[in-house]
């Protein structure tokens, strides 16, 4: 009888050790999420440009990526990400390069014109919200651009052909302090 309650008393341990083991092991899950909320962010100091950020879910870059391998010239998305300034506009602020991973990016253009950011953000983290595409950039645009980010004569002179690119028309940014 002893032998009886004392195996039970094991099992019962061994099933509410395993038990507990799973509960650790999908809590510690490698798998990162995908996006955050805006709520998240809400404690952090971030500048606003253009107009408010709003959307529920703002995507980490790498989600974003993913979203642009879908699109094809004339795909449309609207969508809000969170990203590293790579290059920004030296003349006016009036365009930016975010990274998406290790070797693209997104061109940051702003609606109809209508803000500009600091010329002095690289690296800073930004969120963006608007709208996501795949363009083609001609040789003349992409001539303009190396010249705004300050590039030399020969490095603007090698742009011999237009590139597909991942656009974006930004409505809202915010620019963490």
């Amino acid at each position: 009888m002893w032998l009886k309650i004392n195996n039970y008393r094991i099992m019962k341990k061994s099933i509410v050790f395993l038990t507990g083991l799973l509960c650790v092991m999908i809590s510690c899950n490698d798998k990162k999420e995908a996006s955050i909320t805006l709520d998240t962010l809400i404690s952090e100091d971030y500048t606003a440009y253009g107009d408010t950020v709003t959307s529920d879910t703002i995507y980490y870059q790498s989600a974003i990526a993913e979203h642009y391998e879908n699109l094809t010239e004339g795909d449309t998305i609207d969508v809000s990400f969170i990203s590293t300034v790579n290059a920004v506009c030296k003349a006016k602020g009036c365009w930016m390069k975010v990274a998406l991973d290790k070797d693209r990016e997104s061109m940051i253009k702003f609606r109809n014109y209508g803000f500009f950011v600091p010329k002095d953000i690289e690296n800073d983290t930004v969120i963006v919200q608007g709208k996501a595409f795949v363009s083609e950039v001609s040789v003349e645009e992409q001539r303009h651009f190396a010249s705004d980010a300050g590039k030399s004569e020969d490095e603007i002179i090698a742009i011999t052909k237009p590139k597909k690119t991942y656009s974006f028309i930004a409505e809202g940014v915010l620019i963490k302090k």
